[in-house]
């Protein structure tokens, strides 16, 4: 039976591997999340009483307690997922990025580096790491055409994918130098289910529910490539399963939109589901505001994920017409979750029943 730390699992794409790893495996789960602002255990209440998953609050800083952890657990594969993620907040206070993003991914390796040499036989040749990245450590894209490939030149613009580009370097040096059995993936933007509510789709849902403005950057006109959670999930879980050690995977949506027609989508669709509107409000477009952009806003991010599709058969189930619907649904129809964040409740007691 495969036994797999999750590293972040309390997260948005963490809560979304480990649903899956307990929905649609027969793995045993082991999530280990520090359980900062955005680690929510109300994304896991729908598992969270599976007998093969497991819940620790640990700082991956702390290598003693997770040395220990990891030598309790005797994982198989382990899936890190663990990062502050949010690029204005980078801006705002870079240190937790830090921290976080490279200290954390060093105090990770070291501990795995020294739990895998202790393996033997079967169990050390089957052992993975599967370090889990963006596609923000790219940069920017030139032009309409280009896309990121897993030869692209790394080129980060803020400093979360500054922090995240040196976690995927210590990564990379500690399979060429140790030996260690690592994957990568760089993953474009994801949306869907209980995405916490600071980012750019979760934020325009609930704003508008709400009756308030809907801020865009700039124009609206940074192009982004959207990636449906649960596909990006299925893709990671696969990755770690079949993809080869010392290779990197690109995981996109095919979908690139600018963020200003991002957000109208949102609002027509909200406006079929919505009647009883906000006071005043005859579509929810009339919210959209425009704000100054983010400092260094890179303009264009486009994942070519041919490579995943080629050689391990991967490729996303949903369009991205399909996926926002469904997000919006989903933010429709689970208003106790949002309203906790919103709240600041969800950082108690959690739900104890949640669709």
């Amino acid at each position: 039976m495969q036994r797999i730390v999750v590293t972040g699992g309390a997260g948005f794409i963490g809560s979304a591997v480990v649903r899956y790893l307990i929905t649609e495996t027969g793995a045993q789960v082991f999530n280990i999340d520090k359980l900062t602002y955005a680690g929510n255990l109300d994304s896991l209440v729908s598992v969270s009483d599976n007998p093969r998953y497991q819940f620790l609050q640990l700082d991956l800083c702390d290598s003693d307690a997770l040395r220990t952890a990891i030598i309790d657990f005797q994982p198989t594969h382990v899936m890190h997922l663990a990062a502050e993620s949010h690029v204005d907040r980078s801006i705002d206070g870079p240190s937790d990025f830090i921290q976080t993003n490279i200290v954390g991914t060093y105090s990770l390796l070291e501990v795995l580096r020294e739990y895998w040499m202790g393996l033997e036989g079967a169990a050390q040749a089957d052992f993975r790491l599967h370090h889990i990245s963006t596609d923000e450590v790219y940069g920017d894209l030139e032009g309409t055409d280009a896309l990121f490939t897993e030869e692209t030149a790394y080129q980060p613009s803020s400093p979360y994918s500054a922090s995240k580009a040196a976690s995927d370097h210590l990564v990379r040096a500690w399979h060429r130098t140790y030996g260690l059995p690592v994957v990568v993936t760089n993953c474009s933007n994801n949306y869907g289910p209980y995405h916490f509510p600071e980012k750019l789709i979760p934020l325009a849902i609930l704003n508008a529910i709400e009756g308030l403005p809907i801020p865009v950057y700039g124009r609206g006109d940074q192009i982004r490539d959207w990636l449906y959670v649960e596909d990006h999930a299925r893709a990671l879980v696969q990755v770690v399963n079949q993809g080869v050690v010392g290779e990197t995977y690109n995981i996109g949506g095919h979908n690139e939109k600018t963020n200003l027609a991002v957000v109208e989508t949102l609002c027509d669709l909200l406006d079929q589901r919505i009647t009883d509107k906000p006071a005043g409000i005859g579509s929810f477009r009339e919210l959209i505001t425009f704000v100054a952009d983010r400092p260094g806003h890179d303009r264009r991010y486009a994942i070519d994920a041919s490579k995943i599709a080629d050689t391990l058969g991967w490729t996303p189930q949903e369009t991205f017409e399909s996926g926002l619907a469904k997000t919006v649904d989903w933010f429709l129809a689970n208003r106790p979750w949002w309203q906790r964040v919103r709240s600041g409740a969800y950082r108690g007691e959690r739900l104890g029943t949640l669709a």
